[in-house]
């Protein structure tokens, strides 16, 4: 469920419903093809977007993250088109200002425009087998750049269409992960880690998932508090410094582990930081940063474990002020919102979610205090930052991740 803050002259403000269910995004997607192709798709598959509880920037830091899979999925519907490998690719994606429909070849695949394209070719060029030519639809109720990982969700998606397309199958999470990670880096150009991908893969239903990122082992942690809300709001700012800061706060990282004289992050104790005390007070607070946060991390699991709410919240806001502070990768107005947050009625604990410089917060708020913290907060960032942006609100809860699609139900 999506909702914001409407204003009506009769009876104040109320919350209006907005997010596109689950199954209008499927029916849309096979209208589309059908009226795109003439033809009834046979495959579909979906993926999820996340919202990392904790954990952030670490995971190419051999850390610890704790996402959990969204009820909002991108779809991919389609059919082989019994061509060698031409490949036509549709998107009904609203907000989406480029081409919507392309055609390109299996057998040649390279990094282009229209730039969303890219996720699902970088998907096929890393699968390891030759694919034939298929027709196919794309659609979503993630938002996109709202650092709920739609991106990822892509990516996932397109693997597991790919999968009933060739009747290869995956067995391992990690390595659908990898391959997804591997179309991030080398098509969409952006060095994420693995954590987007291994939870839209990996996701359960009221489970949050502890991710070993050294490894890729992973923990299903239970998350079930029927008192407690998981609120997620988009500041709707996106400053375009992530391009460029990300792959600079990755260096920053192993430029800070080289000078401890350590191999990986996991080596590392707050002891550590003594040996970049009076050397590169940036590389220092990137470093305490990455240090904390992965112990925030595990200690917010065993809250989760032991139905600890209250610490799990702290440790929530902890986390922001370390991304703020020490990593520098907030921005002014989701400090305003995670501000607002942290004061309106029945919130445990608030942080900036994503990669950074705009996007989300998630929050943890008890069930029957939602409208009043979200009456509160949209109101106090609306006045702070002058009306400029709108913040809109998500309820969610965890969910699955990546599956197949019965079309017979639609």
């Amino acid at each position: 469920m999506e909702f914001e803050i409407v204003q009506t002259k009769d009876q104040g403000p109320k919350m209006v419903s907005k997010v596109i269910s689950f199954d209008e995004v499927v029916k849309t997607s096979i209208e589309t093809f059908r009226d795109t192709f003439g033809c009834d798709p046979d495959i579909a598959a979906c993926a999820p977007g996340r919202v990392n509880l904790i954990g952030e920037h670490v995971d190419y830091n051999d850390g610890f993250v704790l996402p959990m899979a969204l009820p909002m999925v991108t779809v991919i519907v389609g059919k082989k088109n019994y061509t060698p490998s031409t490949c036509e690719v549709v998107t009904c994606v609203e907000g989406i200002r480029e081409q919507k429909k392309a055609q390109f070849d299996s057998s040649s695949l390279a990094r282009g425009s229209p730039k969303w394209l890219n996720y699902v070719k970088g998907v096929m060029f890393h699968f390891g087998q030759s694919i034939p030519g298929f027709n196919a639809v794309i659609h979503t109720n993630v938002p996109i750049g709202g650092g709920l990982s739609s991106s990822a969700a892509l990516e996932v998606a397109t693997l597991t269409f790919l999968e009933l397309l060739t009747a290869r199958k995956f067995e391992k999470p990690g390595d659908k992960a990898l391959i997804c990670q591997k179309a991030e880096h080398t098509f969409a150009n952006m060095p994420c880690g693995i954590m987007d991908q291994l939870i839209s893969v990996a996701g359960q239903k009221d489970r949050a998932l502890l991710i070993d990122c050294r490894n890729l082992t992973v923990q299903q942690i239970p998350f079930e508090a029927e008192g407690l809300a998981v609120l997620i709001c988009n500041s709707n700012v996106k400053h375009e410094l992530s391009s460029s800061e990300y792959p600079l706060r990755r260096k920053q990282c192993q430029q800070a582990l080289q000078l401890m004289g350590l191999k990986s992050y996991r080596e590392a104790t707050e002891r550590s930081l003594d040996a970049l005390k009076g050397a590169d007070e940036v590389l220092l607070k990137r470093a305490r940063h990455v240090i904390t946060e992965i112990k925030r991390t595990t200690e917010a699991a065993d809250a989760l474990r032991a139905g600890d709410f209250e610490e799990m919240g702290k440790l929530m806001a902890a986390s922001h002020n370390s991304l703020r502070d020490d990593f520098e990768v907030s921005c002014h107005e989701v400090d305003i919102l995670v501000e607002a947050t942290l004061g309106a009625p029945g919130v445990l604990g608030t942080r900036m979610t994503g990669g950074g410089f705009g996007g989300c917060t998630v929050t943890l708020v008890q069930k029957e205090s939602v409208e009043a913290a979200v009456k509160t907060i949209d109101t106090i960032y609306s006045r702070k930052v002058g009306g400029k942006y709108k913040a809109r609100f998500f309820l969610a809860e965890p969910a699955e991740g990546a599956r197949v699609i019965n079309l017979r139900a639609y």
